[in-house]
């Protein structure tokens, strides 16, 4: 499978352009859209699931054309947006099977089966009779995951999934999503470097509505090896540090002092010791160098 972007521009009527000249090709497996809040991929995301029209542009899964015939791309597509609405007091066993048959799944032992399968790979048949107005937020969104899943999806979109669960609900829904991702193609959209460092094994990093980086997480850190420097200082110390340098992180020790991290192609000196790449220092290099 491959999903094939070209060119993609998108401008609201506030003057906002929240795509500009996307071009993308995404195959089957995990692929993380990495930027921060406000970086346009939401808008992305809804272009994609045909939701809104680019001004622009050409979008392609497999033989689909998806501008041209939007129900063929939406009869395989699973989408679970960052906010889905809210859930009637009717249980998950029955409304996910009311789903089933507004999908067309019209055999009702075939429902059955299949309702009964969703809801324990999203761990949810323990409270399959409970109201799902009931359930907490990850047991929502896991809900979700199992209703987009009812028409057997080529394409996956999840946008921003684990913004606001909790420790233990967002390992399970990693867990569920890794799961699946494997005879997919998943676009996992986030703000959460950690999510993609465990998911993906292939992203962009988008900012203001531009793909800054394409490229394997392995690969981007790869790449800082030997360009990533730490040093102790005071808190006093840290307008002068970022006068001078690059930093991209800082983090307070328990004696009060701050680590910083900054970028570096050359040895800064005596003050600095070289750590190790990880992927949040690709995420701010490549913010740090858009901005700038």
């Amino acid at each position: 499978m491959l999903l094939t972007i070209k060119n993609l521009s998108k401008t609201y009527k506030n003057g906002i352009k929240a795509l500009d000249d996307i071009s993308l090709d995404i195959s089957s497996g995990m692929f993380g859209l990495l930027g921060p809040n406000g970086a346009g991929k939401s808008s992305m995301m809804r272009t994609i699931a045909t939701l809104q029209e680019p001004d622009c542009g050409e979008m392609q899964l497999d033989d689909i054309d998806i501008l041209d015939a939007p129900m063929r791309l939406r009869r395989v597509l699973g989408y679970l947006p960052q906010e889905f609405g809210v859930y009637p007091s009717i249980s998950g066993y029955n409304l996910l099977n009311y789903f089933a048959v507004l999908k067309g799944v019209a055999d009702k032992k075939e429902r059955e089966k299949l309702v009964d399968y969703l809801l324990d790979i999203t761990n949810l048949t323990e409270v399959r009779r409970k109201s799902v107005s009931d359930y907490s937020g990850g047991m929502k969104q896991r809900f979700g995951i199992a209703q987009m899943l009812l028409n057997k999806p080529k394409l996956i979109i999840v946008d921003e999934p684990t913004a606001g669960l909790d420790p233990a609900e967002r390992r399970r829904f990693l867990t569920i999503l890794r799961e699946i991702g494997q005879d997919h193609i998943v676009i996992f959209s986030t703000h959460i470097v950690e999510d993609v460092q465990e998911l993906c094994n292939d992203m962009a990093i988008m900012n203001q509505g531009r793909i800054l980086l394409r490229q394997s997480p392995e690969e981007s850190v790869r790449q800082l090896a030997g360009k990533i420097w730490l040093s102790k200082i005071t808190k006093e110390g840290l307008v002068d540090m970022q006068s001078k340098y690059q930093v991209l992180s800082t983090a307070y020790s328990p004696d009060n002092t701050l680590n910083v991290r900054i970028y570096a192609s050359d040895d800064p000196g005596e003050d600095f010791q070289m750590v190790n790449a990880q992927l949040e220092d690709v995420y701010f290099v490549y913010l740090n160098d858009f901005r700038a």
